[in-house]
């Protein structure tokens, strides 16, 4: 539902040029936006992306410090917390540069994800993602897992990531379908960590020493990348032996307590047992032994998903083991 929207008198015609030539440009009228209960508790900046989509997100930011895109007839900071009921009052708009193209999704990654949804109910679509998969589009990336969802599954047009896999990382990984849902995860991520649960899988170069320990380094982030330093975020990950591969690998059950960036290769690496086929903070010596054990890639997968829902029922998925790890599992080198 909407209502028609007014502006301020003496106010100028937004965003119009002074001296418009006939054809240039593409007009939006002027409109409202009354949010339901679904939105309410988003961002009034990261809701008007998700709306606006054509507009470009600097135009957005200028009009509301300039107060010309209203809520409730009022300026509003960026980071205002929507509330039901809210109406929302955007201006007649002349975009001049061209709508951005869709990315382009390949044919290839379209295929690799018909069938890899392994849950999916009316909040939540959770898939079991292969490896060498981004999970979004960036610089050498046209187009990743959400881009490739949104193609394939049109008639979920808020669908999100509600957290992130490193690209050569396989295994689960959840998406919300509607905002509220996502709100929770990040709310669970953020203040709850304890109370979601993400298993790994990892082929660690080594004899693991202990059947279970919890490794507590902080974690900062560097151009490099990931670092353990004192002065860093708290990460903590669990890990538990598996089989034990000889003296040469151990295959490990590793359970993430918080969930910075890289943290499961960088925690392991610096306990002086790196993920075999990690490029970055691997043994570069094991790695050149991996290929002919199962292929390339890192040995890293996410397993196992609890998530409890907002109803107080626990959703509880799992992935199995990639089939390239096989080999290298019963290998007896």
């Amino acid at each position: 539902m909407s209502e028609a929207g007014s502006r301020p008198a003496g106010e100028r015609r937004p965003d119009r040029p002074s001296s418009p030539q006939r054809g240039a440009g593409r007009a939006r009228s002027a409109r409202t936006i009354a949010i339901d209960g679904e939105h309410a508790g988003r961002r009034l900046d990261k809701f008007l992306r998700s709306q606006l989509k054509s507009v470009p997100a600097g135009l957005l930011f200028r009009l509301l410090r300039q107060g010309r895109l209203r809520v409730n007839g009022r300026k509003a900071q960026q980071n205002y917390r929507l509330q039901a009921g809210d109406v929302i009052s955007v201006p007649e708009l002349r975009i001049d540069s061209a709508p951005a193209p869709k990315p382009a999704v390949p044919a290839a990654l379209l295929d690799s994800l018909r069938g890899a949804v392994v849950h999916e109910d009316e909040d939540l679509l959770v898939i079991d993602k292969p490896a060498g998969m981004a999970v979004h589009r960036g610089t050498d990336v046209s187009a990743g897992v959400i881009e490739a969802l949104r193609h394939l599954r049109p008639e979920l047009p808020e669908l999100e990531l509600s957290h992130r896999l490193d690209r050569g990382t396989s295994g689960l990984l959840a998406l919300a379908k509607t905002p509220s849902m996502l709100r929770y995860l990040h709310e669970l991520l953020r203040e709850r960590e304890d109370e979601i649960e993400r298993h790994y899988l990892a082929v660690v170069a080594g004899a693991w020493p202990a059947d279970t320990q919890i490794l507590d380094a902080p974690l900062r982030r560097e151009e490099s990348g990931m670092v353990v330093d004192a002065t860093g975020q708290r990460a903590e990950t669990r890990v538990r032996v598996k089989r034990r591969l000889g003296k040469r690998a151990t295959l490990v059950g590793v359970r993430l307590l918080t969930g910075r960036k890289h943290q499961i290769r960088v925690h392991l690496s610096h306990a002086g047992h790196p993920v075999v086929g990690d490029d970055r903070y691997g043994d570069r010596e094991f790695n050149q032994r991996v290929p002919g054990l199962g292929g390339n890639g890192i040995y890293l997968h996410a397993a196992k998903l609890v998530i409890p829902k907002p109803d107080g029922t626990d959703l509880e998925v799992t992935a199995p083991i990639p089939r390239r790890w096989n080999e290298l599992l019963n290998s007896r080198r």
